[in-house]
C-alpha cells in the first residue's frame, strides 16, 4: 500500500471532514477533565465525585452513539454529523449560563456525550469512501480526532484560570461552529450506499457473540485511553500537587502518544494484522500500568504513562483494523455499538480510580485494578482467536492475521462455523 493508492481511492475533503468533526467534538466530549480541579475546589468534592463528573460525559457517549449511529443509517453519516454538531452547542450553552449545583453538571456532562457520539458517524463516513486495503488508515486518520483531548487538556486550565470555567464552555462554542460550516460544505456520502438495515439486522448483529467480543476489545483500548485522560489531570493535581495548569500541560503531553499514534496503529494493523498487534499491545499497557500503580516520581510517571497511552491509542486502530473485515456490510451499526462500548470502558474507569482512592487512601490501587484487567484481556483475546480460526471468512483472518495458540476440540460445522454462532457476514 502506497500513499498515491490510498489517496486515490477515497475522497480526501471528507476524510479530513470526518477528521475535524471527530477532532472538536472529542475536545468538548473530555472538557469537564481538565476544569474538574476548578470545580472541585470551588464545590469540595471528594474524589468519588471528582471521578464520576469526568466520566459522566463518557456514559452519555455510550447512550447516544447507538442512536446517531442508527440515525446515520438512515439518514446518511452527513446528515447524522450535521445533526450531532448541532445538538453539541446545546450543553456548551447550558454550561456557560447556567450550571451552578453538581447535579446540574451531571446533566450537562451527560448531555456533552452527544459529542462523544461523533465516533458512530465520523470513522463509518470516512471508513466507506475506502477498500479494505486501506480502511485501517483511513479509520485511523479520522479517529486521530481524539487529539481533540490536548485542544482541552491544554486551553482549558489555562482559560479555566484567567476567565473562570463558565467561558471555557462559551468558548467552545466557536470551533464547533466552525467545523459545522466545514462539515456542511465538504463532507459527502460514499457513492457505495447501502440501503437502510431492517430492525430484524439489528437484533441479529447484537446477538452475535463477536459484537460482544469486539465491545470487550475496545472498551479496554478506548474506555482506557478517554477514561484516563478525562482523569489525568485531577490526577496530576490531586497526587502530585501540582497547580492546575501544570496538571493539565502533563496530561497533555501523555495524551499526545496516543492521539497521533492511532493512524499509525491502523497502518501497522493493516500490515501485520489486528490480532496479532492488540495482542501484544495489551501486554505492554499492562506491564506499565504495573509499574505506575506503585505510584513513582512524577518523571516516571509521566515517561511510563506515554508509552500506555501511546499503546491504547495504537490498540484503537488495531480494533477497527478488524471490525470491518468481521462485519464488513454493517461498518456503521458495528462502529456504533463497539463504539458505546468504549465509552461504557471510559466511563467505569475513572470512576473506579476515584472510588477507590476514597476507599484506600491511594490512586496506585485504581491503576493497579486496571492493569490486571488488561492482562486478562489478552489471554482473553488469545481465546478468541481460537474461536475465530474457525469462524471467520479466510479473506478476514489474512488480513487480521488472527491465529490459534491451541489445538482445540470444536469441530466447524460444514458452513464453517462453531455450534451456537452465528456466520460471519462475507464480503
Amino acid at each position: 500500500m502506497d500513499r498515491k493508492s490510498f489517496l486515490a481511492s477515497g475522497h480526501l475533503p471528507t476524510l479530513i471532514s470526518a477528521f475535524l468533526y471527530f477532532d472538536v467534538s472529542f475536545m468538548v466530549w473530555v472538557l469537564f477533565g481538565p476544569v474538574t480541579p476548578f470545580i472541585a475546589d470551588q464545590m469540595h468534592l471528594s474524589a468519588t465525585q471528582k471521578g464520576l463528573l469526568t466520566a459522566i460525559p463518557l456514559l452519555g457517549g455510550s447512550f447516544f452513539r447507538p442512536i446517531l449511529g442508527l440515525l446515520a443509517d438512515r439518514i446518511g453519516g452527513r446528515r447524522a454529523g450535521l445533526v450531532g454538531l448541532v445538538l453539541t452547542l446545546i450543553p456548551l450553552v447550558l454550561g456557560w449560563r447556567y450550571a451552578t449545583a453538581l447535579w446540574q453538571f451531571y446533566l450537562i456532562g451527560f448531555l456533552l456525550g452527544v459529542a462523544g457520539a461523533s465516533f458512530a458517524v465520523a470513522l463509518p463516513l470516512a471508513g466507506r469512501w475506502y477498500s479494505s486495503e486501506h480502511q485501517g488508515l483511513a479509520m485511523g486518520i479520522a479517529g486521530a480526532g481524539n487529539s481533540g483531548t490536548l485542544i482541552a487538556t491544554f486551553f482549558a486550565p489555562r482559560l479555566a484560570q484567567h476567565f473562570g470555567w463558565h467561558i471555557v464552555f462559551a468558548l467552545a462554542l466557536l470551533p464547533i461552529t466552525l467545523v459545522l460550516a466545514v462539515f456542511f460544505l465538504f463532507a459527502r456520502n460514499s457513492p457505495a450506499k447501502t440501503s437502510p438495515k431492517p430492525w430484524p439486522q439489528y437484533a441479529q448483529l447484537l446477538a452475535q457473540a463477536d459484537t460482544w467480543r469486539l465491545c470487550f476489545l475496545y472498551s479496554i483500548t478506548f474506555g482506557g485511553f478517554v477514561g484516563l485522560a478525562s482523569f489525568l489531570a485531577v490526577f496530576f493535581h490531586d497526587q502530585y500537587h501540582l497547580t492546575k495548569v501544570q496538571a493539565g500541560d502533563y496530561a497533555t503531553v501523555v495524551i499526545l502518544s496516543g492521539s497521533f499514534l492511532r493512524p499509525v496503529g491502523g497502518w501497522i494493523a493493516d500490515k501485520v494484522g489486528g490480532y496479532r498487534f492488540l495482542l501484544w499491545l495489551f501486554v505492554g499497557v499492562a506491564i506499565c500500568l504495573l509499574f505506575i500503580s506503585s505510584l513513582p516520581h512524577v518523571a516516571f510517571v509521566v515517561l511510563t504513562l506515554f508509552l500506555a497511552m501511546g499503546m491504547l491509542g495504537m490498540g484503537n486502530g488495531a480494533v477497527f483494523q478488524i471490525a470491518p473485515q468481521r462485519f464488513p456490510a454493517d461498518i456503521e451499526l458495528t462502529t456504533g455499538i463497539v463504539g458505546a462500548a468504549g465509552g461504557l470502558g471510559g466511563f467505569f474507569l475513572p470512576s473506579a480510580i476515584g472510588a477507590l482512592k476514597d476507599l484506600s487512601g491511594s490512586y496506585g490501587a485504581g491503576i493497579l485494578c486496571f492493569a490486571l484487567l488488561v492482562l486478562a484481556a489478552a489471554f482473553l483475546l488469545l481465546e478468541f482467536g481460537v474461536k475465530w480460526s474457525f469462524t471467520w471468512p479466510q479473506a478476514a483472518l489474512r488480513r487480521t492475521m488472527v491465529f490459534s495458540y491451541r489445538k482445540t476440540r470444536l469441530k466447524p460445522t460444514q458452513d464453517g462455523t462453531l455450534p451456537g454462532e452465528l456466520q460471519p457476514a462475507e464480503e
